[in-house]
């Protein structure tokens, strides 16, 4: 798992400065990605995929805590059903263990796994600003961030969230 800087950057000649630096310090292009207005040239720049683009991450998030939600009341509705039926307390104890499963996850989700979506950036994009996303490792983001701040001021972080590289979004 990796950690997804967003940054965005006002112009063309800033992100080609910038992709260049985070370039030279050792990660690699294919972690890059750039996502601008249409009418944009971005030569030079590594443009984002189509999926990257349309934020799959956002549409897998949204399919996992629904389907971790119906999961939850599905286990509730069973043991609401096994108590009325009075059926045995061993019995009780499996749907009780899904919900607790089923709620840990959900607080885990949501606690300890932020995530920014590029829905949050459509304004800047619309006006011509640039999102650089960063694919890292845990261990170089505060690396990444302080080259950025050190070297290029205009590059305003714009949040932190997770990437999958097996998921390619």
């Amino acid at each position: 798992m990796k950690r997804r800087l967003y940054l965005l950057l006002p112009d063309v000649t800033h992100s080609r400065a910038v992709v260049d630096a985070i370039a030279a310090s050792g990660i690699r292009r294919s972690a890059l990605h750039v996502v601008a207005r249409p009418d944009l040239d971005l030569t030079g720049l590594p443009a984002a995929t189509s999926g990257q683009r349309r934020d799959a991450g956002r549409l897998l998030e949204t399919v996992l805590w629904d389907g971790n939600l119906a999961v939850f009341f599905v286990g509730l509705l069973v043991l609401i059903g096994l108590v009325l039926l009075q059926v045995e307390g061993t019995w009780l104890l499996l749907p009780a263990a899904v919900m607790l499963i089923t709620f840990a996850g959900g607080l885990v989700f949501a606690s300890h796994l932020p995530n920014v979506h590029l829905s949050e950036f459509t304004d800047a994009i619309h006006h011509g600003e640039l999102l650089l996303m960063v694919d890292v490792p845990v261990l170089q983001v505060s690396y990444v961030e302080s080259l950025l701040h050190r070297h290029h001021p205009e590059a305003v972080a714009g949040g932190v969230g997770w990437h999958f590289d097996f998921l390619h979004v």
